[in-house]
């Protein structure tokens, strides 16, 4: 698997597992192990996500049959916008880590920021749930920290403080790049994520990406993965499915010319979410 290089040094591999959405503890236990068995060495939750245990158990248990050293698997999890102050940060994050059950996470990320859509001192309560961020990792007990759904208004309130962001989880997906967002990261040296990669399923029926996918002789979804990691975005597709864990994988072996990535890059959104972090 190949990895990028985090401000601190740290390597994360540039494809990893998402788990948004599988709640039932059984399927999420199983998917994980599934795709740790697929190569996948890079396994993303979140509290929001309400499936920490499961998925801390399919680490362990993956760990315990001796297939893999806790080493070889990089695993993120995030803390939810209602744990908006120093105290409650650190209290999510104990409470995350006995989920998990690991002695230790790869990156912790603060799932969405203060926004004045909602928080009319927004900019301080950004500043404190970092600071909270900055401790935890000083304490060891994560290798690196980062943001989620920052944009750089949000990042802004931050980087001044003595540790920036590593990471910077945003949604992009085809005709959705967040370029000022991506810019200003990649600026910065904070590596972008990609969460919804794939986006919604209008993705699979549009006409630009199935004329790609004919030429290249790949999916859809190879298509879109290709082209948000020939941007140095690291993407985090997620699927029950054996096959199409597999599939998410095979995105290493051809590259987009030049030409196509620019048609991309203006390609209309045909998947976003309208989700924004500036709505309350």
């Amino acid at each position: 698997m190949q990895t990028m290089t985090l401000l601190n040094q740290t390597k994360i591999p540039v494809l990893g597992f998402g788990t948004y959405k599988i709640t039932d503890p059984t399927l999420a236990k199983e998917s994980v192990t599934e795709a740790i068995c697929r190569g996948y060495r890079h396994v993303d939750t979140a509290a929001f996500y309400e499936n920490e245990v499961a998925v801390g158990q399919a680490i362990r248990d993956t760990i315990a049959e001796g297939g893999l050293a806790r080493k070889d698997l990089f695993v993120t999890s995030k803390v939810w916008k209602t744990e908006n102050t120093y105290d409650k940060v650190m209290a999510s994050f104990e409470k995350t880590m006995e989920n998990l059950g690991l002695d230790y996470l790869d990156l912790y990320l603060v799932h969405w920021p203060a926004s004045d859509a909602f928080d009319p001192d927004w900019k301080e309560t950004n500043r404190q749930v970092w600071r909270a961020m900055i401790d935890i990792y000083r304490s060891g007990q994560v290798k690196a920290i980062g943001v989620s759904n920052f944009l750089v208004r949000h990042l802004e309130t931050i980087l001044e403080m003595e540790v920036l962001p590593m990471v910077d989880q945003i949604e992009i997906n085809p005709g959705f790049l967040q370029r000022e967002t991506v810019d200003f990261c990649q600026k910065q040296g904070i590596i972008v994520e990609a969460w919804s990669p794939l986006g919604r399923g209008r993705i699979f029926d549009d006409p630009t990406l199935l004329s790609l996918a004919n030429k290249y002789d790949k999916t859809v979804a190879q298509i879109a993965l290709r082209w948000e990691h020939q941007h140095d975005i690291v993407v985090l597709p997620k699927t029950v499915t054996p096959s199409r864990m597999t599939e998410n994988m095979q995105i290493f072996d051809f590259e987009l010319s030049y030409d196509d990535m620019e048609t991309l890059d203006g390609m209309d959104p045909v998947g976003a979410s309208g989700h924004s972090p500036d709505q309350a």
